[in-house]
C-alpha cells in the first residue's frame, strides 16, 4: 500500500503528538521528508498527493519509532550540521549545539587574518577544531580527546570536510607531560560542565542517548575540567595568548574567580543568543 506525502505527514504528526512540542514536530516532519524521503521543500508543499513507495514509508516508520523513544534525530540520520559543514555524529559524541557555533564565531573573529596555533581540548566530534581549520586559513589546529571512539568520529569528519586538524588521544586530567615542547596562541574547550544534580531538568533525548562522559561533572567539583585546562593553558599559551571556554551559566562567576586566582587577565564573559552567560575569553 502506497501513501501520499500528506498521509505520511499526518502519520508522523499523530505518532509524535504529546511527545514533542508542536513546533518541533513541524521541524521533524520537514527534516524527515527531506533527509529520508529525498524531497525538495517545494515538493513537500505542492506535491501533497504525490505517493511515496512502501519501502520509503517503512523507513520513515522506523525513524518515527526511534523518535518515539526520544532518540535524537541527528543520531538516527548519522549526521548533523555545524557552521555550515556536515559532520558525522554517533552516540560516542555530543551533538553539536548552536551555542557552540557562537563560540566558534568569537574565536574566528579574534584570530581572523593571523597566523595562529590553536588547541581544542575535548574535541568530541571535532566540530570546533574542524570549523576553525575551515574558517581560519592561516591557523594550525590541534585537537585532543580522552575517548578513542570520539577521535575516530572526529577523524572521519576531518576527512569528510577536507580540513587539516591534528588529533591526539590524551586525557587533560593527566596532562603534565602533554605537548611539552609546544605552545599555542589560543586554547579552546567545551568540556563537561553539567552537574549531576542538573540531570532532573534535562530532556530524555539528551540524558538517555548522549555520552555522559562528555556531559557531567561531580556536584562537589563542577570546575574540575576548567581548572585542569586553565592550569595547562598557563604553561602552553604564548604571552598574550587567549583561552576560550563554553561554560555552565550557573558557574560563570565561579569560573571567572578561578581564572583570576591563576592570574588570567582581561576576562570576559559573553552571552549567547538566548541571553545566557555561555562563553568566556581570558588572556594570559
Amino acid at each position: 500500500m502506497q501513501h501520499s506525502i500528506e498521509q505520511t505527514r499526518a502519520f508522523i504528526r499523530t505518532s509524535l503528538t504529546g511527545i514533542y512540542p508542536e513546533g518541533e514536530i513541524n521541524a521533524l516532519i520537514r527534516v524527515i521528508l527531506e533527509e529520508i524521503g529525498g524531497l525538495e521543500p517545494y515538493q513537500i508543499l505542492l506535491g501533497k498527493d504525490r505517493e511515496i513507495s512502501d519501502t520509503l514509508f517503512h523507513r520513515i516508520h522506523e525513524v518515527v519509532d526511534r523518535l518515539h523513544e526520544m532518540e535524537p534525530l541527528q543520531y538516527i540520520l548519522g549526521h548533523s550540521v555545524f557552521c555550515g559543514m556536515e559532520l558525522e555524529v554517533s552516540p560516542a559524541v555530543l551533538i553539536p549545539r548552536p551555542e557552540t557555533e557562537e563560540l566558534v564565531e568569537k574565536i574566528v573573529a579574534h584570530f581572523q587574518g593571523m597566523k595562529s596555533r590553536i588547541l581544542d581540548i575535548g574535541t568530541g566530534s571535532g566540530c570546533i577544531a574542524i570549523a576553525l581549520s575551515h574558517l581560519l586559513s592561516d591557523a594550525t589546529v590541534t585537537a585532543l580527546d580522552v575517548s578513542q571512539e570520539a577521535l575516530e568520529v572526529a577523524q572521519k569528519n576531518n576527512r569528510r570536510n577536507h580540513t587539516d586538524v591534528r588529533f591526539l588521544h590524551a586525557d587533560i586530567l593527566q596532562a603534565d607531560e602533554l605537548l611539552p615542547n609546544e605552545t599555542f596562541d589560543g586554547i579552546v574547550s567545551n568540556p563537561p560542565y553539567v552537574m549531576e544534580k542538573e540531570k532532573e531538568t534535562m530532556s530524555e533525548n539528551v540524558l538517555d542517548h548522549e555520552p555522559h562522559i562528555a556531559l557531567f561533572v561531580p556536584d562537589d567539583d563542577p570546575l574540575l575540567f576548567y581548572r585542569a585546562i586553565a592550569r595547562f593553558a598557563c604553561r602552553r599559551l604564548t604571552s598574550g595568548g587567549s583561552l576560550f571556554f563554553e561554560i555552565n551559566p550557573l558557574k560563570a562567576d565561579a569560573t571567572v574567580e578561578m581564572l583570576r586566582k591563576l592570574d588570567y587577565k582581561n576576562i570576559e564573559v559573553m552571552k549567547d543568543l538566548s541571553g545566557k552567560e555561555r562563553m568566556l575569553k581570558a588572556e594570559i
